[in-house]
């Protein structure tokens, strides 16, 4: 290149001609960025959000709804609504999820509002009670009304909580289903391991809003902080995006084989009970210490294609923690779930409430 065209490529101040300031692309990023809202209704998820903003969860906007205006007033977190103030009069749902789907019709308008900007938008709660059960569903519709990737992580409960919170949950589901991108199902009865099965009650139910916990979290890093291998919110979509029903499953692995012991614990994790041969897609990521290799992380990846569907869409991130020393942990989520392999046999439930309520269940 001669020195009259070097000039022509440089600007005034030395620079080239065309070249982007750093003011210019930080205002690009930040305009790119996905914007991330976790929403949690009801008492399990309040109890959530409660426990991710002690954790120090700031960068992600979170926000609180209740029909119990106590519950609420006893949740710290700064954003809070109170949601059927006509109809209940912060009174709660009574275990009645009509009345916890009137509530969230009743602030249609601000929860529509406080979705407005959001790019991806996590729902939590309980299903088998009222507020959480009946408001979900209707929170999903609105959040997709403004284009949101709408993903619900849930609870179902455990089978000694009766059979009113069991049919609760049932139609809880179907309904959250018809209105979600995904629904991720975590089962308590599925944490019912020997450790836990002694626990008092309330440390019981505390153990399974730390899992419900854990897995917002990991589910909102692999698109919020950039990794080694980075899930982008296209990504995210091409997975979630009618995505059904999902499960997730969490592993752990130190020593020698690491990686292949993660994800085994993974896809054996009493959360991820099902066959997973004919799921839709995946949603892996790795997350290791310093020294985890980029071998160990496609170690993972090969293993999960192998036992699913060879149609599904797999996508996958790895990220480095430096707190964990010689460790590596898988997390795994399943898409395309029948909700027979979570709820099990009917007994004529779902014939009866797809007549009353219109409702078709998968099977």
């Amino acid at each position: 290149m001669d020195e009259e065209s070097l000039q022509e490529m440089l600007a005034d101040e030395g620079t080239f001609k065309g070249e982007t300031d750093e003011s210019e692309l930080e205002a690009l990023v930040s305009k790119l960025k996905t914007n991330i809202l976790i929403i949690g209704s009801g008492g399990a998820g309040n109890n959530t959000l409660t426990r991710l903003y002690k954790e120090g969860m700031n960068s992600i906007e979170l926000l609180a709804l209740n029909t119990d205006a106590q519950h609420l007033l006893n949740t710290p977190i700064p954003h809070r609504m109170l949601i059927g103030k006509q109809l209940t009069k912060g009174l709660g749902a009574g275990s009645e999820p009509g009345t916890g789907e009137g509530a969230a019709e009743e602030a249609r308008v601000e929860l529509l509002e406080a979705c407005q900007d959001a790019d991806i938008i996590f729902l939590t709660g309980g299903l088998g009670g009222g507020t959480g059960t009946g408001s979900l569903p209707v929170i999903a519709r609105l959040a997709k009304e403004k284009g949101a990737l709408t993903i619900a992580i849930v609870t179902l409960p455990f089978s000694n909580e009766g059979a009113r919170r069991t049919r609760n949950a049932r139609l809880g589901l179907e309904k959250l289903r018809k209105s979600a991108d995904t629904v991720i199902v975590i089962p308590n009865d599925k944490l019912l391991q020997d450790d836990i099965m002694n626990l008092p009650l309330n440390l019981a139910f505390r153990h399974a809003d730390e899992i419900l916990g854990n897995a917002i979290k990991c589910m909102t890093e692999i698109t919020s902080h950039g990794g080694l291998v980075n899930i982008d919110f296209a990504d995210m979509r091409s997975i979630m995006d009618g995505g059904g029903v999902a499960m997730i499953g969490m592993g752990e692995g130190q020593g020698a084989n690491r990686a292949s012991d993660a994800v085994i614990a993974a896809l054996t994790s009493p959360l991820l009970e099902l066959d997973i041969a004919e799921s839709k897609g995946a949603l892996v990521n790795v997350t290791g210490g310093d020294d985890m290799t980029l071998q160990e992380a496609h170690e993972v990846v090969k293993e999960v294609h192998s036992k699913i569907n060879k149609d599904a869409r797999i996508i996958w991130g790895a990220s480095v923690d430096s707190t964990l020393e010689h460790q590596i942990r898988v997390m795994l989520v399943v898409t395309g779930v029948k909700s027979s392999q979570i709820l099990g046999p009917s007994s004529g439930v779902d014939d009866e409430m797809q007549n009353r309520y219109g409702i078709e269940f998968v099977h």
